[in-house]
């Protein structure tokens, strides 16, 4: 028997690191979702996940881990995540890599029908951030063309100062004070 099979009742976010492929058929067969945590797996050295083969067989989210994980920034665990998938010769575009802090984590969770995106009719949580928070990132924000060019500068070079304000449910939780 699989510890997938013996635990059945476990839901279907678990988080895990390495898998086989009859682990990863087992995903798929069960409809189970992979969070990887890539800051966890760095710290611990229990291997460099591979998001091409895993997206094959399931969805993936890209999540923080408070067990192992170094950070508790988004932006910083997908940064991590990208450096992973580059030292293995594969790609992690800024447009993949927002998807899968946002709506891939909501779908994780089984929450994709009230967070995730802006749809109408979905709970109001999300971030409003500063591009030019840094004089660095507002540098290099300078040159780049594209959107995805931008997000790509934000995912690397972004941190808690770019967070200009907090929203939850609809209500500012948190501003960033004028200097």
């Amino acid at each position: 028997m699989m510890i997938w099979d013996y635990w059945a009742a476990v839901p279907p976010w678990r988080m895990v690191s390495t898998l086989e492929t009859p682990e990863y058929e087992r995903l798929r067969a069960t409809g189970t979702q992979i969070s990887h945590c890539p800051t966890s797996n760095l710290f611990l050295g229990s291997g460099l996940f591979d998001l091409p083969k895993t997206l094959s067989y399931t969805g993936v989210s890209i999540a923080t881990d408070v067990g192992a994980g170094t950070s508790l920034s988004m932006l910083t665990t997908l940064s991590e995540a990208y450096k992973v998938q580059q030292l293995q010769s594969n790609q992690l575009s800024a447009h993949q890599g927002l998807y899968q802090i946002t709506l891939g984590n909501a779908q994780s969770l089984l929450l994709d029908d009230k967070i995730g995106n802006f749809m109408p009719s979905k709970e109001a949580d999300f971030v409003v951030i500063d591009m030019k928070a840094t004089a660095l990132l507002e540098r290099r924000m300078a040159q780049t063309k594209t959107l995805e060019e931008q997000l790509f500068v934000l995912i690397m070079l972004g941190d808690d100062r770019v967070i200009e304000q907090t929203i939850i449910a609809g209500q500012s939780r948190y501003r960033k004070s004028a200097v």
